[in-house]
């Protein structure tokens, strides 16, 4: 059995509450998008991690390729957003 499906349905159901609770305390949507990102970001790699049978020198670059990508993608997001 793969454990792909029960990482997805355990971040979305982690991630669903966590989000309601954060809802109702802060009232602001921006901690929502951040959880929402990182659970997406996190069954994405599971996700890749288990449809194509990665060995740990792949699983170990792929993230560092993922977050090297996200690294690049806030920096010029917080600069776009300064000006």
């Amino acid at each position: 059995m793969s454990w792909y499906p029960i990482l997805g349905h355990g971040i979305f159901w982690i991630g669903l509450i966590i989000a309601i609770i954060l809802y109702i305390v802060k009232r602001k949507w921006h901690p929502i998008l951040y959880l929402i990102s990182v659970s997406l970001y996190i069954f994405t790699i599971g996700f890749v991690i288990d449809v194509f049978d990665l060995s740990k020198d792949w699983i170990l670059l792929l993230l560092a390729f993922s977050a090297a990508v996200m690294i690049g993608l806030g920096v010029y997001l917080s600069k776009k957003s300064k000006k």
